[in-house]
């Protein structure tokens, strides 16, 4: 099963363990799975680090048996279909970076992640050219992707951002340059994150900048899907993708703790051409909405 676990250090990408070249590592990890299955990356938000024992990603959401005791602690590569040691699953590329700060610097790391990732996808583009290469990201992951899709000459197929924690302005940005064009990007959007924005809005020191989940990109090749608006709930359900409505008026992880959400994660990755934008678009806009009444999630630190 190729998994191969990258960090973001001052010298570049480096792969988290064996040999410190990212170049022999990936060209060693692509023959081991077949040429038509997904290249998937996975990006982390705030508050992870593969430099911090206690918030290392590798061995919380990035592993597929995760080593930490922590509510939060889903295994990302085996809900999307890594793990069962066939070639078929694609390859899979945890990409960690230092988030442990505040949002300010946290959001300022994140770009500087985002120039890391852009050498990544550089490097598939040249070792695996036509190869699918997706994104999946959470919160200020988001960023990193955004930013790496404004950087690369490769190209990327689509784009999971989780409710994301970035700009529009820096994500329209991102969407007219070359890749961002070529790309398709969901915004997993959620009421229960409503809190959230509005606080990465103040802490993150952009005067009259809007967050995506404020003022999502307005794009043919963007698509917001709400997990909190019954419409779009009933339309992804209408289309196989049953997702379990929101447990909890505050919670800034419900995309991807909530029951059902990576079954559409994998249908979006896997099966492109079965899930086109056009047929996910749900005919009615989502409305913003009040949780009243729903238990606050407990939030502690990942």
């Amino acid at each position: 099963m190729p998994l191969l676990r990258i960090n973001a250090t001052a010298d570049g990408p480096r792969p988290a363990t064996g040999t410190a070249d990212l170049p022999l590592a990936l060209a060693a990890a692509l023959p081991l799975a077949d040429a038509d299955a997904p290249i998937v990356v996975l990006l982390h938000g705030l508050r992870f680090s593969p430099t911090d024992r206690a918030n290392d990603p590798h061995g919380h959401i990035y592993a597929l048996r995760p080593s930490f005791r922590c509510w939060k602690a889903v295994s990302w590569p085996r809900h999307l279909g890594f793990g069962r040691g066939r070639a078929d699953e694609g390859l899979c590329l945890p990409f960690a970076w230092d988030g442990v700060a505040d949002v300010g610097r946290g959001y300022r790391a994140a770009g500087q992640a985002g120039d890391h990732l852009a050498q990544v996808l550089d490097l598939l583009h040249v070792l695996a050219p036509g190869r699918p290469v997706h994104i999946v990201a959470h919160s200020l992951g988001a960023r990193v992707a955004l930013r790496a899709l404004s950087r690369t000459r490769g190209t990327v197929g689509r784009v999971i951002l989780i409710t994301p924690a970035e700009f529009h302005r820096a994500a329209a940005a991102a969407m007219a340059s070359p890749a961002g064009k070529r790309a398709e990007v969901i915004q997993i959007d959620a009421a229960e994150n409503r809190v959230f924005d509005l606080a990465f809005r103040a802490l993150a020191g952009a005067a009259g900048e809007r967050p995506l989940g404020l003022r999502p990109v307005e794009a043919p090749n963007w698509l917001r899907l709400s997990i909190s608006e019954p419409g779009h709930l009933a339309h992804l359900a209408r289309l196989g993708y049953r997702i379990a409505p929101p447990r909890n008026r505050v919670c800034h992880w419900s995309g991807y703790l909530r029951p059902g959400v990576f079954g559409l994660y994998r249908a979006l990755l896997r099966r492109p051409a079965e899930t086109p934008l056009a047929l996910l678009r749900p005919p009615v806009p989502a409305r913003r909405r009040r949780l009243p009444g729903l238990p606050t999630a407990p939030h502690r630190a990942a």
